[in-house]
Parts: C-alpha cells; structure tokens; sequence
C-alpha cells in the first residue's frame, strides 16, 4: 500500500506540475522506459553512455590508451550538438492534435489512459520552439568537466586564460547557450570569475545546410528526394503501428495519421530527456512498435542529411576542410617548435552539423541503403540516429606528437573511440599523414562552392 501512495504521488507532482523548474534524475532502471534505446534525436545521451546515470562526470581514461608513451596531445576539435532542448513549434501544434484526441475522443480503459484525460496538461507551447531546457544546459557543463577531464593539458585554466580555447557556434538560441554552458562549465570548474570568454557565430560553418542552393534545391525543400520515407509511412509495418494506437485508444484508425502517431512517440521521449519522467505516454507503444517509429525516422535523415543522396555530405565541405586546415595549422606550428596558438577548438552546432559531416567521412555506412522495403534487412543496419546524434552528441578529434615527427589523430564519437572506416590502420590512433592520405580526394577537392551550385540545364535548341 505504500508503494502504491508513494508511486500515486511521484505521478501526481509530475502531471499536475506542468513544468518542473528543476528536473530529477532517476538511477532506477525500472524509471526508464523500454522504448528509450528507440527515441533517434530525440534520446538522451545517458543511453548511449549508460555509466554516466550512475555519475555524470565520470570518464574512461582507458578509451585514450596510446600506441606510444611518449605522445603528447597538442590540438582538440570537439563538434558537438546542442543540449536537450524543448519540442519545436511544429511538434507542438502535433502534440495539441494527439491530446485533443485523447480529451474529447479516446474511451479506453486503461488507468494510464484515464491519468493522461484528468492529471496530465499539455504545457509545451508553441514560443518555447526548440529552445534549450535546463538538461540541455547541464549536459553541456557536464561535458566540458569531462573533457576536461579526459584532456587535462589542452582543456585548462591556463589555456582557457591564454585565449588557445576558441568557441563557434551556430546562431539559433539552442546553439549559443549551449555553447554558454560549456563556458560555463570551464569556469564554474575553475573557479574564474575575473575574465569573461568570447564565442564567434558562424552559420557558414555550423549551419553550411542552410547556405548550400545545391542541397535546398534538389533535396530539402524536394519532396521526390525522400519519396522512400514517404513511402514507408504508408507502408504496412507503420499501419499496424497507428491501427494498433487506434485500437488501445478506441478511436478511428482515420484520425490516427504518421505525423499523430510520431507526436505521441516524441510525447513520451520529451516527458523523458526534459524531465526525466516515464511517462504515461510511452503506454502507447512497445518495443516493436519503437522500431518502426526509429527506422521512419532514420529513413528520414539518411535521405536528408545522409548517405541517400551525394550532396547531403558534400554540402559539409566547408566544415571539414575548416577542421583539417587547423589541424594543418597545428601540425606547422608544432613542427616548427611555434606555440600551438589554436590548442582546443569547441564548435556548437546540430544533428544536421554532425550528420553529414560523419557522412562525409564515411561512418555508419551500411553495405546496403535504407529504402521503404528493407526494413527487416537493416534491423541491425550501423545507421542508427539513436546511437549517433542524442542530444550533446560530439564527434572529437585529437591531434597527438608521439615522437620522431609522427602525428597521430584519435576520433572519438560520444566519448568513444572510433576508428576511420576503409583506413588500412584500423587503431583507434592512426599516424596523421595516413588520414590525409585517406581523405586526399576530399581534402584536394570537396569545394562547397562548386559543390552547392545548382546545375545548369543545357540550353534548348
């Protein structure tokens, strides 16, 4: 009976709240709804890297093992995603369709479903439009101390004071504070209350997607680019998802589309990474039905942002040849006995600042593409937005002297090792030259301006 008072009053305080100023973090793993390992960009970092819900600053120095002793790290590029943040204005107005449906239309009898009608408020509104909620800005402090952990003679105060630490991020809101709330990790850190730190915005770099005519034109703003997505959405595993909603909530399959379907799915992952509550929503779906949702989602980026189409990475040129020239940069100096003047670059940026960057360098490539009829094939497909991009995502790289002129470059993804795909050296620290040498083609070419010119028609005769 206490168990029962004490679990009534946690879902009590939680839905009749509307909005918990300060969230709770909850190490139990029966807190944790099924579906999470499921939610694609819209997960929480702590199930990529579940050691951190036992203790969110902890790292594993072991996953920096070097070939030699003697190296010594001398340069750090860390793009990174933004923190956790609220729905957007479009998820919103979806949201507002499912929960009306579930006021005035639904007639199940489930005690969830009854809770969600009588206890449950639709707080998100539509001016919060994806902006940075207090997770977001505590995953992005709690990953400055961790690097700074993991890479104590690049990420430090005298750096930090020194101005070798330069900050860029992406213009929207999302981005910039989360790029304060690194900053802010650093100093709260440290202690440093004296000097402020400047950040540069730079959408050229951070959001090339929105810059690049090639891509807006043949992909982002053209439906036939993901024809397979939509296809999919018609199709009879995503059918069975939204019938079997309809059934549990006793209302007509007609007003159970994709997009009430998805909101309903986003329901229960927000309620989770915002507020760390297991939500009544997630009742509406099992781990199957996960699955589906997932790959709808993944079908999406890989046609948008993905492999699905060449220009989606190639729009990132921008972005990785301003990586490569630093770490050149870098490498100059170092050769030269100079000081390093550029030791740790953070750039802030989104999903789709990563994505196709990752693209572009080759990671998660399947041997076979996504499509609307292979769902089953690719149940264990490496393309999985869940595992790649939660919020706080990161792709590090870290440049090391291990002696005799040998450079060596670590990539860690998520505070984990990566290795380079197709490179002959498959260690997790390949010598420097030999990733030029692997990516020569992209580092000789791989213009953005030529690459995001629209194509001229030929001239009608």
């Amino acid at each position: 009976m206490l168990t029962f008072l004490w679990k009534f009053t946690v879902f009590y305080v939680f839905y009749t709240s509307g909005f918990l100023s300060n969230y709770v973090t909850f190490e139990d793993e029966a807190n944790i709804p099924a579906i999470a390992k499921y939610f694609n960009t819209k997960g929480r970092y702590e199930e990529v890297n579940p050691y951190l819900r036992e203790d969110i600053l902890a790292v594993n120095r072991s996953i920096l093992q070097s070939p030699l002793d003697e190296c010594q790290q001398i340069h750090l590029t860390a793009i990174i995603r933004h923190g956790t943040r609220y729905p957007t204005t479009k998820n919103i107005k979806e949201m507002q369709q499912l929960y009306n449906i579930i006021l005035h239309n639904a007639s199940g009898e489930q005690s969830w479903l009854h809770g969600l009608q009588t206890q449950w408020r639709m707080w998100y509104t539509e001016d919060m439009d994806g902006r940075l909620v207090q997770k977001g800005v505590d995953e992005l402090k709690h990953l400055a101390v961790r690097l700074s952990k993991l890479f104590p003679s690049l990420i430090s105060e005298e750096k930090l004071r020194g101005g070798f630490i330069k900050f860029i991020t992406s213009s929207k809101h999302r981005c910039v504070n989360s790029t304060l709330s690194f900053k802010a990790g650093l100093t709260e850190l440290w202690d440093i209350k004296d000097m402020e730190f400047d950040h540069a915005v730079n959408d050229a770099l951070m959001r090339f997607f929105d810059k690049c005519t090639r891509f807006l034109e043949e992909v982002d703003n053209n439906p036939s680019a993901v024809t397979e997505v939509e296809k999919f959405k018609q199709g009879p595993e995503m059918r069975r998802v939204q019938q079997k909603i309809a059934d549990i909530l006793n209302v007509p399959y007609s007003s159970i589309t994709y997009d009430v379907a998805e909101a309903a799915f986003y329901l229960c992952a927000y309620e989770f990474a915002i507020r760390s509550v297991k939500s009544p929503w997630c009742e509406l779906f099992d781990e199957d039905d996960a699955k589906v949702i997932e790959y709808a989602s993944d079908l999406r980026e890989f046609w948008k942002r993905g492999y699905g189409h060449d220009i989606n990475s190639k729009a990132s040129c921008i972005l990785f040849h301003d990586v490569f020239s630093r770490m050149d940069k870098t490498a100059t100096q170092n050769k030269l006995g100079q000081q390093v003047t550029e030791a740790v670059t953070v750039q802030v940026g989104h999903a789709d600042t990563l994505l196709p960057l990752l693209t572009l360098l080759g990671f998660f490539k399947d041997s076979e593409p996504l499509t609307s009829t292979n769902y089953a094939a690719q149940a264990h497909r490496s393309f999985r937005t869940t595992h790649m991009l939660p919020y706080a995502a990161n792709l590090v790289l870290v440049l090391s002297d291990c002696g005799g002129g040998d450079l060596r470059l670590q990539p860690l993804l998520n505070e984990k090792p990566v290795t380079f795909p197709g490179l002959t050296d498959r260690s997790s620290m390949p010598l420097y030259r030999d990733v030029l040498e692997h990516y020569s083609d992209l580092l000789q070419g791989c213009d953005f301006e030529t690459e995001c010119q629209l194509f001229k028609q030929p001239a009608e005769v």
